[in-house]
């Protein structure tokens, strides 16, 4: 764990993708645009989705396609905006939040923020449990316990790049996509009637209820925050042109990725009204009854086969973006950076200790109840997302020229009052049905307490930048206005020490090392023991291993010393890193010298990871020899 010095979003892929050479053909460098909205597209087909599409498919039948319709029209621009934001001012939402509240507002929209990320990830947990239950036949608790081994397929995808990933990740949508296209097939969907279904009609109060669920789970908090970040993988031109470009491309990227999700949704709906509304089962909405009932009514396995598949891939695609948000927002927020699996395993629990408690206290019935709470969570998040977003990207001051048009801004507005509006009725519905049923009045005066502070900091987030006139707590722009360089003092370095694994690769270390030196340089070799006997007893260790190791050190230095080089040697023992860490700074070293081995993945765990280790707890200059 450290704390950032940068202030690049997601900077171990930081413009990582050239958008802007010249040697390329024009269709590879448009392409090369291609990816961050296929990773923000899963979270509007993830399996917190599903139970409103089939509720209003087995109801109301093709009836409510267009809600689905408007409810995308609504995401796009929000994300087109999102995207904006990280084009031009080259900031993630989460920066953008920090440079412009103050510190007790940013601190509750975190924590906001963070419970949105989990909510989103415990619909993804079950959503995934579900789909092995459904597959295998294995007992939901053990398909929730083995969601947690998607932590390790995510540090194997960040090691391979964000490009890597996002193929991963389309690939799951196709998987997800195809199954629903085969089964849409098996139904045989009337086309006439489908087409009917974008005309707006809403029959009753319960297709109202479904349609404010629909919209209410369109837009997912943090996809917003992710889709800022995931456009600053692309390295682009820093003009008026430049920006241009990458704004129109992204949009066609976003409109092509959010139509896809569109699809897979409305595939759900009308598979769930061609099967069910159409054969009188009107009351599906369940995962696991909707599974149940694909085989008699499609008569064949193949359905709901392909129904658990999807769900799997659909929930595995949203968990892997889920937690690139959360390391979006926690270095955005509070600069604060740790290892990505350990992010992944933390956010993972987060997520099945309430399913698997859920699920011994009170059964895999209130499963769906839970899924439902997740969802309650969401909407609560919503507003504190989209409000600051439409703000920054309304500032003509941080924006120039590309800030939203008029017309654009009173449609951004206009979405984000009625999804809040949406929302916010969702959770009363949800906190009136539980006061009415607590007859508790401390439950029930702390819910109002928690209403009036919610409301309170939805005035506060709406009004401050409006009145702080966005005051800038660090630089807005991607570069300050006047850069000095200072005299540029070349550092004389008088205590140099090197790390030596007595291998092929030291004489480059000791060449390197010499490199940096003046004649007045004093060196220190450090080696260390990593015998068994060594490990267990240090320096008080008189094995083999040890003696030779401190036979090829004097060697070395006597070599040096040949050149009229001073230097020293010193063994160290036990762990590696530690003790080169321990070494260096009893020696008073100001520059380390050490091999890079160029192993990644599981060869870290078996190896270990030296540099890495020692770069964060030495406080001098580091120099890596590969």
């Amino acid at each position: 764990m450290r704390l950032q010095e940068h202030t690049a979003s997601l900077s171990e892929v930081h413009q990582s993708i050239d958008t802007t050479s010249r040697h390329k053909p024009r269709w590879r460098r448009i392409l090369a645009f291609f990816g961050p909205a296929y990773l923000v597209s899963v979270g509007y087909m993830d399996p917190g989705n599903w139970a409103t599409d089939l509720a209003g498919g087995s109801q109301y039948g093709y009836t409510l396609i267009w809600v689905l319709l408007m409810s995308n029209l609504m995401a796009l621009l929000l994300q087109s905006l999102s995207a904006r934001l990280g084009i031009v001012r080259g900031r993630d939402l989460a920066q953008a939040n920090r440079e412009t509240y103050p510190a007790p507002v940013n601190f509750i929209l975190y924590i906001l923020a963070e419970i949105a990320i989990a909510a989103t990830d415990l619909a993804e947990v079950l959503g995934m449990a579900i789909g092995i239950q459904l597959l295998t036949g294995l007992p939901l608790m053990w398909g929730v316990s083995l969601t947690v081994l998607d932590t390790f397929l995510l540090l194997l995808l960040q090691r391979y790049g964000i490009r890597k990933m996002e193929a991963f990740i389309i690939a799951l949508v196709a998987i997800v996509g195809t199954s629903f296209f085969i089964q849409l097939v098996l139904a045989k969907p009337h086309m006439a009637e489908v087409v009917k279904g974008f005309v707006p009609s809403l029959p009753d109060d319960t297709a109202l209820y479904i349609a404010i669920g629909i919209i209410g789970a369109t837009v997912m908090p943090h996809n917003l925050y992710l889709h800022s970040a995931l456009v600053q993988t692309r390295k682009i031109r820093k003009t008026d042109a430049g920006i241009r470009h990458a704004l129109k491309v992204n949009f066609l990227d976003t409109t092509i990725a959010l139509n896809l999700a569109f699809l897979v949704n409305a595939a759900i709906l009308i598979l769930a009204a061609a099967v069910f509304f159409k054969t009188g089962h009107t009351g599906i909405a369940d995962l696991h009854e909707a599974h149940r009932m694909l085989e008699p009514l499609l008569g064949g396995k193949l359905a709901p086969i392909l129904f658990a598949v999807a769900l799997i891939a659909a929930g595995q695609s949203s968990t892997v973006t889920g937690t690139l948000a959360g390391q979006i927002v926690m270095e955005g927020y509070l600069r604060l950076r740790i290892n990505p699996w350990l992010r992944r395993l933390i956010t993972r629990l987060v997520a099945i200790v309430p399913a698997l408690l859920v699920i011994l206290l009170a059964g895999e019935q209130k499963i769906g109840q839970l899924l439902v709470f997740s969802q309650v969570l969401l909407s609560l998040q919503l507003g504190f997302a989209i409000i600051p977003l439409i703000h920054f990207v309304s500032d003509k001051q941080t924006m120039g020229n590309f800030a939203i048009k008029p017309l654009t801004k009173i449609a951004a507005w206009l979405i984000s009052g009625v999804l809040i509006y949406l929302n916010i009725r969702m959770v009363y519905a949800e906190a009136g049905s539980f006061i009415s049923e607590s007859k508790s009045i401390w439950v029930d005066g702390l819910i109002l307490l928690a209403g009036l502070a919610f409301i309170a900091l939805l005035v506060i987030t709406i009004i401050y930048p409006f009145l702080s006139r966005y005051r800038q707590k660090g630089s807005a722009r991607m570069h300050p206005t006047q850069i000095t360089l200072g005299s540029l003092e070349t550092p004389v370095y008088k205590r140099i020490a090197m790390a030596l694994d007595f291998s092929q690769h030291d004489e480059k270390i000791i060449a390197n090392a010499l490199a940096q030196g003046t004649p007045d340089t004093a060196y220190i070799l450090i080696h260390i023991v990593e015998s068994a006997p060594a490990r267990y007893f240090g320096k008080e260790a008189d094995d083999f291993e040890s003696r030779k190791d401190q036979e090829q050190l004097d060697t070395y230095l006597a070599l040096l010393h040949t050149r009229n080089i001073q230097a020293k040697g010193v063994l160290g023992y036990r762990h590696r890193a530690k003790e080169i860490v321990r070494l260096v700074k009893l020696e008073q070293a100001d520059l380390l010298v050490l091999g890079g081995h160029g192993h990644t993945g599981i060869k870290d765990w078996i190896y270990g990871e030296t540099v890495n280790y020692v770069r964060h707890y030495v406080h001098i200059p580091v120099l890596v020899v590969q």
